[in-house]
């Protein structure tokens, strides 16, 4: 069966990085599209980047841009969030999940459980 499993959340400072994985199973990964999404506390799910590998392309949430970086490593099956320059905003639960079409945005599929990442002083 199809899974996602998260790794590399923690606790960092502001201004920091940490490098978020997702390891994929049960699909062919190389010819999926995959996203990050993320849940602060209290909060709803905010969308934080796609990648197309089968069209090369990625897509980043506004909040983000220029700090984060999707990538993939085939070889591996796995998904990766490089984040730099945290702020406390960007504490929340990550999850990563498989996008249903590999071409476009139509919605996901399959979550992992989510990686708490927590960015205080």
């Amino acid at each position: 069966e199809v899974q996602l499993v998260e790794s590399g959340g923690g606790l960092v400072q502001p201004g920091g990085s940490l490098r978020l994985s997702c390891a994929a199973s049960g699909f062919t990964f190389s010819s999926s599209a995959m996203s990050w999404v993320r849940q602060a506390p209290g909060k709803g799910l905010e969308w934080v980047s796609s990648i197309y590998s089968y069209i090369s392309n990625t897509y980043y949430a506004d909040s983000v841009k220029g700090r984060f970086t999707i990538s993939t490593d085939n070889a591996k099956n796995t998904l990766y969030l490089q984040m730099n320059s945290l702020k406390s905003e960007d504490t929340a639960v990550y999850y990563c999940a498989k996008e249903i079409g590999a071409l476009s945005h139509y919605g996901m599929d399959y979550w992992g459980k989510g990686t708490q990442v927590t960015v205080s002083p």
